[in-house]
């Protein structure tokens, strides 16, 4: 970490925070609201909410600004999990006594619709003295600082990567500590980059940071393979819901056979359309081509996607086109361009939706 840069922003942080800034004022004075809130569920409380309770815990959180309709966002946790396990997985994740990065392994193993950035907020600000909150912001801040072999997209945020950089940043808590904010903590250093690193262009640089350095065919972990293909399937389904599509995931097309993720339009009193993607971390080719194909026998189907690698989407390509019209009809993505996309609507909707223009319904 570059102490000197570090240093050099802590003394003009604490000569923005001492100014009698009303804008800042109020900004702590949510800040507090927002950590009162969270920390007045017991796991007791958690165990026993309801709908109304869970909607109220998921919809405060500021990783929530990306979404207009929040109710979406719960009604999605529900359908796939059910209540009883979505409050149940959500008090162990924060309350649990084995070590944080083994409860954020199996969440983010169990529960899909929730992902680090919403996770990382309710740890830090339940335990604040020992979980950072984690989003594109702490990313740029921590890399302007210097901090090396970030997790640059979701699928490498692991709990033992979780643990690693609240460790990291504990240094900067000491170091501020140091300066004279004598309770500063991990939610402190959060303020810390939101207030004073936000300004420095960190964030569309960090959109320009390396890629990973192994393609997926060349990855042999097979349980780290698996969170990758989920991680890509959730972000398509998060995309075409950001562009106004209905999306689901791993649905139904023939006995035997899914698909990973579907976006769908109705068109007044014509019909549907539907576009299907499935997504190839490693295996059968020819796996992917048979649901592709099954696929293409609904005749809302406009079109068909395979995401993977660029090795892998050679791959696919010459397979696909010795099997009829199928070549003709797929469409191939790099499961990058995915997750740089998901990086930028993410990013744009989460700006629009600060503006208001939009009120939330009953």
């Amino acid at each position: 970490m570059d102490t000197k840069k570090l240093h050099s922003h802590i003394k003009k942080y604490i000569s923005n925070i001492s100014s009698p800034d009303q804008k800042h004022q109020e900004g702590q004075k949510i800040r507090q609201e927002q950590t009162a809130f969270y920390q007045s569920w017991t796991k007791d409380r958690m165990l026993s909410m309801d709908e109304a309770g869970l909607y109220e815990y998921i919809a405060r959180l500021w990783a929530m600004l990306i979404w207009g309709n929040k109710q979406y966002v719960v009604d999605k946790l529900l359908l796939n999990h059910g209540l009883g396990t979505v409050r149940k997985e959500l008090a162990e994740l924060v309350w649990g006594t084995s070590p944080v990065a083994k409860r954020w392994d199996h969440f983010r193993k169990t529960i899909k619709g929730i992902g680090p950035a919403m996770m990382s907020e309710i740890l830090c600000h339940v335990h604040p003295d020992t979980c950072i909150l984690w989003n594109r912001i702490a990313y740029a801040g921590m890399d302007y600082l210097g901090l090396k072999n970030l997790p640059r997209y979701t699928y490498q945020l692991t709990g033992k990567k979780y643990a690693e950089l609240s460790a990291a940043a504990q240094t900067i808590a000491e170091e501020l500590r140091k300066a004279g904010i004598k309770d500063a903590d991990l939610l402190t250093v959060d303020y810390f980059i939101w207030d004073e690193l936000q300004g420095l262009n960190t964030i569309s640089a960090s959109f320009k940071s390396p890629q990973p350095k192994k393609g997926l065919s060349e990855e042999s972990n097979g349980e780290t393979l698996q969170f990758i293909h989920n991680d890509i399937r959730d972000k398509l389904a998060d995309i075409g819901q950001w562009l106004g599509f209905k999306t689901s995931t791993e649905i139904k097309v023939a006995e035997g056979s899914k698909v990973d993720t579907v976006w769908e339009s109705t068109i007044g009193n014509m019909g549907r359309v539907i576009y299907v993607f499935e997504v190839q971390t490693k295996g059968s080719i020819d796996s992917l081509i048979l649901n592709l194909l099954k696929s293409l026998n609904n005749p809302a189907v406009q079109g068909v996607v395979a995401v993977s690698d660029a090795e892998q989407l050679n791959k696919i390509r010459k397979h696909a086109e010795t099997v009829g019209d199928l070549g003709k009809k797929l469409r191939y993505w790099d499961y990058l361009e995915v997750l740089q996309n998901h990086e930028a609507l993410e990013a744009v909707n989460e700006s629009i939706n600060r503006l208001g223009l939009v009120p939330q319904g009953f």
